[in-house]
């Protein structure tokens, strides 16, 4: 959190608390600077040279990570401001095997309330197999207005034919052969994608929804495999975005780690899911009578749903109790602690309006 004395000059050397660091800045003209308690408000663009260690894309729009995030304890008292609450599934409402204590409970409050409530989640499967899922959790279809995932994304769009066809060039008309690299769980979006599944060899593209065994690999073990599909020019369709997941405790590599290291072995990737606009585009449309100043976004992934949110012009309010827990410092008690949440999103290059240490009223 960024700190300044209290006799400050015109232009002077000042320090602000960077991620745990204290960072020397000289003649900055402090007139750009709005004191306000404990922190400097940052407006200027500070330019790379300036401030070397910080993430290369921060700017005037990103040096809001500088301003105190709110920690609150529930979501009761920031229920008003919203008429539509989109709401993250893992680590958010549960962890893939558990509900969350209170999630259940705040979702019927924010809907008792008048509120619409949206699940939107990274899942590679198809909307409905997340749902009966969810039921089987003890989440009922009554605590949520709607639910869309990554992998319904990845199926309509694949369905309605508007990917070409890489290595084939058969064009985007053609429904392609794919070479699915996956869980046999994630069969439903396959089938919902349409096309032909076949071996490596003979594909047109790669549908990743993850890796074979994710309790046991890495994306790393691809290596063989992904070299020749890169190799070959094969377009990988991401249904999954995030990197890592909690999944009951036990943080385990998703079809986002897979896509990263393809593109790392010179491989293209398509992503479908948040932080990305169209998946929040197809949100909106379902709800064209609320503005986005009166929706947020409430997630516990800083790169996929806070940014996701920053990204659609929308309110974000952060977990810290998921992916991030541990960085943060977060124990049972549920205590956070202002300059670590500072740190944890500075890093990210995101700030939320606010941070819950799990949902709940």
């Amino acid at each position: 959190m960024p700190r300044a004395g209290k006799k400050l000059r015109q232009r002077s050397r000042i320090l602000i608390l960077y991620n745990g660091e204290a960072r020397r800045f000289e003649g900055v003209n402090l007139k750009s600077f709005g004191i306000r308690q404990n922190y400097l408000r940052i407006w200027t663009r500070l330019s790379a040279s300036v401030m070397p260690s910080l993430p290369s894309n921060f700017e005037a729009s990103t040096a809001r990570c500088y301003m105190n995030i709110s920690i609150v304890n529930g979501l009761a008292g920031m229920a008003g401001d919203y008429d539509l609450f989109i709401l993250d599934l893992w680590g958010v409402v549960h962890d893939g095997v558990t509900v969350y204590p209170g999630a259940a409970n705040c979702l019927h409050r924010l809907r008792q309330g008048g509120a619409r409530v949206v699940l939107l989640s990274n899942a590679p499967r198809p909307s409905a197999s997340v749902a009966l899922h969810l039921t089987e959790l003890g989440v009922e279809a009554d605590l949520y207005d709607w639910l869309l995932t990554s992998g319904q994304a990845t199926a309509d769009t694949i369905a309605a034919k508007t990917i070409a066809s890489g290595a084939s060039g058969a064009g985007a008309d053609a429904r392609p052969a794919y070479f699915h690299l996956g869980p046999e769980r994630s069969r439903p979006t396959l089938d919902a994608c349409g096309g032909q599944e076949v071996v490596i060899e003979a594909a047109e593209m790669i549908i990743c929804t993850g890796l074979f065994d994710d309790e046991t690999e890495q994306a790393e073990d691809y290596r063989g495999l992904l070299s020749l599909a890169a190799a070959r020019g094969l377009p990988m369709i991401c249904a999954n975005p995030d990197v890592v997941v909690n999944r009951g405790g036990q943080m385990v590599p998703c079809a986002g780690a897979v896509a990263a290291f393809y593109e790392e072995l010179g491989g293209t990737v398509q992503r479908f899911g948040k932080p990305f606009p169209d998946i929040f585009n197809r949100l909106f449309a379902e709800s064209p009578e609320i503005p986005r100043s009166r929706a947020v976004m409430i997630g516990d992934g800083l790169a996929t749903d806070i940014r996701g949110a920053r990204q659609a012009g929308i309110d974000a309010i952060w977990i810290g109790g998921g992916i991030h827990a541990e960085a943060l410092g977060l124990g049972p008690d549920g205590q956070l602690e202002q300059d670590r949440v500072q740190g944890v999103a500075a890093q990210a290059g995101e700030r939320p309006k606010a941070i819950l240490p799990w949902l709940q009223w």
